[in-house]
């Protein structure tokens, strides 16, 4: 659901928290089960902390992200901050205990993946949830900062998608996260959302937005819809553009709505939420009537594509909230 004017925004948020608290009422009763059943499935504590490369991506990464939400640490042998960083994540995923699972990629042995990540330096941390990517944070960084980063990310995983996580038993044989947890009943619109995720793996943008746009035709609220929706028609957008010709122009037209949309929607494909929102939001200060209009409509669309629950969002629109009153 794509928002038109200032009325729509409300509609959306009220959507949102409909379908995160269904989803967290769903992971709730799935962990009974599981509890109910005496924890089978149950993986190793060794098992949660991964080596992957780009023949096992989909499988150790992507599949496991509709159980789990995975943290992907980039890292090589010669990095020394990764040296650093990496054995925190290792053992706070152990200690999140099945809530999040690591997969480390050596970026020298994985180019294809650090290429399809945008990966410009390492250490870079990512996350996929329920097959969407995001990046976390790149560079040293603090256990704090690390801490509250995943919280949010388990929070995200739960409401937005209903991910139960791992179940882990200290007695199990190392090894069990490599079998798939058995496949639940297929929901009614699992084919239309598969047919949208292989669109996008094959480039197919047009395909994947129609994709989307049919789950959402009767399925309005669908939340992995909506997400998928907005972030295929960003992608849509940056398409065959020149960032170096969007940068300059936006940098030359600071007040030009048009040139300071494109630059945000590249800013946030790069991975630089806070400057896309940022931007925008200035950008809303400078203008106004139908270019200002413009400009409020792409920041909630981008609103969409990074999560309601998102504590970026949440401050950008308290922030848009101030420049538009």
């Amino acid at each position: 659901m794509q928002p038109r004017n200032m009325s729509m925004s409300g509609v959306v948020d009220l959507a949102a928290v409909k379908a995160a608290q269904e989803a967290k009422a769903k992971a709730e009763q799935a962990r009974a089960e599981t509890a109910r059943q005496g924890g089978g499935g149950a993986v190793s504590p060794a098992d949660l902390v991964i080596d992957v490369d780009e023949a096992g991506f989909e499988r150790d990464v992507l599949q496991r992200s509709t159980e789990v939400p995975v943290v992907i640490d980039f890292w090589a042998e010669w990095c020394e901050p990764c040296k650093q960083l990496s054995p925190v994540l290792e053992r706070l995923t152990v200690e999140y205990n099945g809530r999040i699972l690591l997969a480390k990629i050596d970026v020298d042995a994985n180019q294809m993946l650090m290429q399809q990540f945008g990966i410009q330096g390492i250490p870079a941390v990512f996350a996929v949830v329920a097959g969407q990517a995001l990046p976390l944070f790149q560079g040293a960084a603090g256990e704090a900062q690390i801490r509250q980063t995943l919280d949010q990310l388990v929070q995200v995983g739960e409401q937005r998608f209903g991910l139960t996580g791992l179940t882990v038993d200290p007695d199990a044989e190392p090894g069990g996260v490599a079998a798939a947890a058995p496949a639940e009943a297929a929901g009614p619109y699992d084919a239309l959302l598969e047919a949208a995720v292989r669109a996008l793996d094959s480039g197919d943008l047009p395909g994947a937005v129609q994709a989307y746009k049919n789950v959402l035709a009767d399925d309005p609220g669908n939340p992995e819809a909506t997400l998928g929706l907005a972030q295929a028609e960003l992608l849509q957008r940056v398409q065959g553009a020149d960032p170096q010709q969007v940068r300059k122009e936006a940098a030359e037209k600071p007040g030009d709505a048009a040139a300071q949309i494109a630059a945000a929607d590249l800013d946030l494909v790069g991975g630089h939420v806070e400057d896309a929102f940022g931007r925008l939001i200035e950008t809303v200060g400078r203008t106004a009537g139908d270019d200002r209009d413009a400009v409020r409509v792409r920041l909630l669309e981008l609103f969409e594509v990074v999560g309601a629950d998102d504590p970026r969002v949440i401050a950008a629109r308290r922030a848009l909230a101030r420049a538009l009153f």
